[in-house]
């Protein structure tokens, strides 16, 4: 009884505590704050790899905060949970509802391009939005990478329609054009649209303290809405932007657990909460749970991290480049993926370059991935604007809408030739999309109307992720993520054993006696002309000769000898169409191999004389989408820069031209197969 009555005795005090500190907080003006870690904090650090299980376990302290909201959805997430994590983000979203019962969810919708990379169709952006409130999202915040109004109507009238909060964006950028004065207009032009509040998105971390002051100082002046701040700490200085935007009236501001706060991420929330207790703003958090919260990401941090983090803490170049703390730690694994991160410093200062080529874009998903690549594509080929992927060209076109600055004509005229942009509405001339988004598309793959959305949204990836749900557990290939963490380590520890140089790696190593070592070589898929599907076990593996058989259809490959050829081929070809399974991949030595055992074949001539190369590393596609025809097939004689496949890389999808007029003799891999730079993908005569 006695221990009973302290425990009441304790909580009374502690309750008297928390009442005093509220009633003190009355006579304060609130401060709204939204927590950005279960969305732009790790897209921001980790890129995007955070996991559902990760915030379930944490969820329910999270929502108890205390939070004027949760951005949990929207962004990069919706990519990334299906492509790099083999997750549902509708289920995602519902999961986190079923738990956070006391703060509103939020999300970062991309206009017209919803969470994809491109323009959708009216029907489909009423859609997503009425299934993602129907879901459980609650706050939308509607931004377009142009501050183009016209790209905004159709999401913010469906939020406005299915009862979600419309808050209205700035995406905020430095430029020649980009002045108080402009933007002001801007949100004037989205004022009209109903929206019920803005935010300053500061994407790169760019906006100053007296920057803030005079943007915020103006918008309450010339728009009656209530004002938020968005801001990231690449540059150090958004915790003094904050204060100085709450100062002038703004009277929200995002932050994220000082765990998942810094570097390119948003400001820690228990710094700003501590700071403005000090004034007569209170955010009126609950402090025992944020430390919770911290101590859980902190533990967490270190096993979902890529390995590409920042190696600073501030980037004073971001005020040159305005790389957004969202595509930053993206831009570094792309550029580790393509072998070329000591390029970063000299992609970085292109990204300027390319920005005032295309008329000054804010960079936000989707324009950075756009500048952001064709800057990578300009560093690695050597030559600017060699490789034009797609996305530019149809930005080029006006299908993303406005530049904030009329492109030159001339440079216009150099990627796109004789073509004339458009100067509409872009969606205006997008057919309905949803009657026939999935035909062709096998019924199996569809659970619920959302895979229909997540189809049309991502193609190619959904199918992928499809595919992989529909298969057995048992049989389902590594989760993408998990493989590019288990590279990571792996790597770590053979960096690690080298630099010891500890003599107990030698027994691991097991390396043959000097005189029984032989000159040889690896086997190298792209020697075979496209028989890599055949060979793919013996990838990598040293050998003499190597027997693979397909059915009826077989190859023996040897490594070079000291007298013999520095490669032989026999081919028998019988019922190859029937694409068999390996049934045997042998490796002998070739003195066990009797001589009346070698086939006598004659000399194979080459099969075509060159080939169309991969410019980077991505993933091979044949066709434009699921369901469209091949670009070219076998036979095909083409043009001179007719488009012969596609290589997606950095969320973008790269036309592959052929470099002279020629004949189509071999596709040397398969759809969704993963190329390497300089990998020959297409096997040429020319004509």
């Amino acid at each position: 009884m006695a221990t009973k009555k302290e425990s009441t005795g304790t909580k009374k005090s502690s309750t008297s505590s928390s009442k005093e500190k509220k009633e003190n907080n009355l006579h304060k003006i609130p401060l709204r704050i939204t927590d950005t870690t279960l969305r732009d904090a790790h897209q921001s650090l980790w890129a995007t790899r955070m996991r559902t299980d990760d915030i379930l376990r944490i969820i329910d302290v999270v929502d108890s905060v205390g939070y004027y909201s949760l951005e949990v959805w929207g962004g990069a997430t919706f990519d990334a949970c299906l492509r790099f994590l083999r997750e549902n983000p509708w289920e995602r979203l519902r999961m986190i509802k079923s738990k956070a019962k006391n703060t509103p969810l939020q999300m970062l919708l991309r206009g017209q391009n919803l969470v994809g990379y491109k323009h959708y169709a009216d029907d489909v952006v009423d859609r997503f939005v009425a299934l993602a409130c129907a879901n459980g999202m609650d706050i939308f915040r509607v931004f377009d990478a142009l501050n183009d109004t016209r790209n905004l109507e159709a999401a913010i009238k469906a939020v406005k329609k299915y009862g979600g909060h419309a808050q209205g964006t700035l995406s905020y950028t430095l430029s020649p054009v980009h002045t108080v004065e402009k933007y002001v207009q801007y949100a004037k032009e989205q004022a009209a649209l109903g929206i019920d509040s803005l935010c300053i998105k500061d994407m790169a971390g760019i906006l100053s303290p007296i920057g803030a002051e005079h943007l915020v100082s103006a918008l309450l002046k010339e728009v009656n809405l209530p004002i938020q701040l968005h801001c990231h700490m690449s540059s150090g200085m958004a915790v003094a932007t904050y204060v100085e935007g709450v100062r002038a009236g703004a009277g929200a501001i995002d932050c994220a657990t000082a765990s998942m706060a810094g570097y390119s991420s948003q400001p820690p929330v228990e710094t700003l909460s501590a700071i403005f207790d000090e004034t007569n703003y209170s955010a009126d958090l609950d402090l025992a749970a944020l430390t919770k919260v911290d101590e859980f990401f902190e533990e967490l941090s270190p096993k979902r991290r890529t390995g590409s983090a920042p190696k600073k803490i501030i980037d004073p170049g971001i005020l040159r480049h305005q790389i957004p703390g969202g595509m930053i730690s993206n831009f570094r694994s792309q550029l580790a993926q393509q072998g070329a991160l000591e390029k970063l410093p000299e992609a970085q200062e292109e990204v300027s370059r390319v920005r005032k080529d295309l008329g000054y874009p804010p960079l936000v998903t989707p324009t950075s991935q756009i500048v952001g690549t064709q800057a990578v594509m300009n560093v690695l080929s050597g030559e600017r604007y060699k490789i034009v992927p797609n996305e530019v060209k149809e930005y080029l076109r006006g299908r993303y809408g406005r530049s904030p600055v009329p492109v030159d004509t001339e440079f216009i005229k150099k990627i796109l030739g004789d073509e004339k942009p458009i100067t509409h509405r872009p969606a205006d001339d997008l057919e309905p999309m949803l009657r026939s988004a999935t035909d062709g598309l096998d019924p199996i793959y569809i659970e619920h109307e959302e895979d229909i959305i997540t189809y049309v949204l991502y193609p190619q990836t959904a199918l992928d992720y499809f595919k992989w749900r529909h298969t057995s557990p048992e049989e389902r290939s590594e989760i993408p993520a998990d493989t590019e963490l288990r590279k990571i380590r792996e790597e770590k520890e053979r960096k690690g054993a080298e630099s010891t140089g500890s003599s107990q790696d030698a027994p691991a190593r097991q390396v043959a006696p000097a005189a029984e070592e032989k000159p040889q070589r690896l086997l190298d898929p792209r020697d075979y002309r496209g028989l890599s599907d055949l060979i793919s076990r013996a990838e990598g593996v040293a050998f003499s000769e190597i027997v693979v058989r397909k059915g009826d259809f077989s190859i023996t490959l040897r490594g070079k000898g000291e007298a013999g050829p520095e490669s032989e081929q026999s081919y028998e070809t019988a019922a190859m169409a029937e694409q068999q399974p390996a049934e045997a991949v042998q490796s002998k030595p070739a003195a066990e191999t009797p001589a009346a055992a070698k086939p006598s074949q004659p000399e194979e001539k080459p099969l075509f004389s060159a080939t169309i190369n991969s410019p980077l590393v991505g993933t091979f596609y044949s066709t434009g989408g699921p369901g469209k025809p091949a670009f070219v097939k076998v036979g095909d004689i083409v043009e001179e820069g007719a488009k012969v496949c596609i290589v997606e890389a950095m969320k973008l999808f790269n036309e592959i031209e052929a470099p002279m007029k020629c004949k189509i003799i071999e596709v040397l891999v398969t759809d969704g197969d993963a190329v390497q730079k300089d990998q020959p993908i297409i096997g040429i005569e020319p004509v």
